[in-house]
């Protein structure tokens, strides 16, 4: 018995004592939120006292000023930071090969790649000059993470000069990389009692052998964006939602298209706001609005509207500052503002020939109505209109039974004169 209770505290002490690595998910676009996740989850690891942070990188690159905040948070963190490219098939290219030198310990997958990292132009094609200042600057802040580092950082440079890409074996034997692990345990057992150099020159030893592994839980912000940081559902929710309060303004009271335009317009507005926009593509996307607008004002023969519908796929495919990963597929453009338009142009046309219309309810739906005489009038008595009894005042005197027509309406009481019968 007493052997069994030592066998259990030594058992509990080991558990105790095992290390707790935060793996946090670095896949995807990287954008803002990115940056709000990378920062929390090192924040949760300097908390929990962790031995270590992994990042799982998957990802295709993303904005420049997003992974410059987001190394500067990693050279930063009082906990050491292992990147890891995975699973095998993935890659970091781009901001995500930034990201991967970036860190204390640099480790790829079998079957992964990485770099391709030359800045590519927001909008348009930049001019030779503006290119050479934007792959300076960044060649510049590679290099010198990189050296700091003590990686290949001349080899580094060529993925930003010549956009160069390496499998996992080649950047090991190049010296980009400090190891090729099969999985996370074996990565961790690689490390094991391994020395590294931190960033401000601190030595350190990692411990992670049977390490344990705790995910890092998104916010529900973060999660709620993450969802729909895509631009695409994020332009699909804005259209929708923006359909949606039309509807409601169009046919008050139904309450049901406004709420859930009211929450679609903004999850797509807070899903678009951590992204870079082009006022280019915003005005385009209101003059697309103004031009369905027109179109059910004017018989332009389908021309405003098609020029609407025009002005919506160009500011959707212009509406994103950022790298083609990015951008509003040219797909989804279509297929979302070519509905939209039709739908807007048949709503609007309803709403104005409503407008137009003449009045059918109240004393100027009764004028020239017929109706029919139900006692004497002499000059007063009571007549049948519309569905309706009236008193009403006669100009002649009227039989019951006689049809009359409004020729006024006075209050409550209508002014009625006998039918004219047409002579045969």
């Amino acid at each position: 018995m007493f052997k069994r209770l030592c066998l259990a505290a030594s058992v509990a002490t080991a558990l105790a004592a095992a290390p707790k690595v935060i793996a946090v998910d670095i896949d995807g676009v990287i954008h803002p939120i990115t940056v709000d996740v990378l920062s929390h989850a090192l924040d949760q690891a300097a908390s929990q006292n962790a031995a270590a942070v992994l990042l799982r990188l998957n990802t295709p690159g993303g904005l420049l000023d997003a992974t410059r905040q987001m190394n500067e948070k990693i050279v930063a963190s009082r906990v050491p930071v292992i990147a890891y490219v995975t699973p095998s098939g993935g890659r970091a290219a781009s901001a995500g090969f930034f990201i991967l030198e970036a860190a204390d310990v640099a480790a790829m997958a079998p079957g992964t790649n990485t770099g391709a990292s030359s800045p590519v132009a927001l909008t348009g094609t930049m001019d030779e000059t503006m290119r050479h200042k934007v792959e300076n600057d960044a060649s510049a802040w590679l290099r010198s993470t990189v050296e700091k580092r003590g990686r290949n950082a001349t080899l580094a440079d060529t993925t930003i000069r010549q956009a160069s890409s390496f499998t996992e074996k080649e950047a090991l034997d190049q010296h980009l990389i400090d190891l090729i692990a099969p999985s996370e345990q074996k990565l961790f057992e690689a490390l094991e009692g391994r020395e590294i150099t931190r960033f401000d020159g601190r030595k350190e030893v990692l411990h992670l052998a049977g390490a344990e592994v705790i995910p890092y839980g998104l916010t529900l912000r973060e999660r709620i964006i993450s969802s729909i940081a895509d631009p695409n559902v994020g332009f699909i929710l804005l259209i929708v939602g923006a359909l949606g309060l039309y509807v409601e303004f169009n046919s008050p009271g139904l309450i049901l298209p406004g709420v859930v335009g009211g929450i679609l317009l903004l999850l797509g507005a807070s899903s678009l706001s951590v992204l870079p926009l082009s006022w280019v593509g915003v005005s385009l996307l209101l003059l697309g609005a103004m031009l369905f607008v027109l179109e059910a004002h004017f018989a332009s023969h389908g021309i405003l509207g098609t020029g609407g519908t025009v002005a919506l796929v160009l500011g959707a495919l212009m509406l994103i500052d950022g790298p083609p990963e990015m951008r509003i597929h040219l797909a989804t453009a279509l297929s979302v503002s070519i509905p939209f338009a039709l739908i807007t142009m048949f709503l609007l046309s309803l709403a104005i020939k409503a407008r137009r219309n003449k009045s059918l309810m109240g004393g100027e739906g009764l004028l020239n109505e017929i109706g029919e005489a139900r006692t004497v009038l002499a000059p007063s008595g009571k007549v049948f209109v519309h569905g309706e009894y009236w008193d009403a005042v006669s100009s002649a005197t009227v039989e019951s039974g006689t049809e009359v027509r409004v020729v006024a309406v006075d209050g409550m009481k209508l002014r009625v004169e006998p039918r004219e019968v047409p002579s045969r």
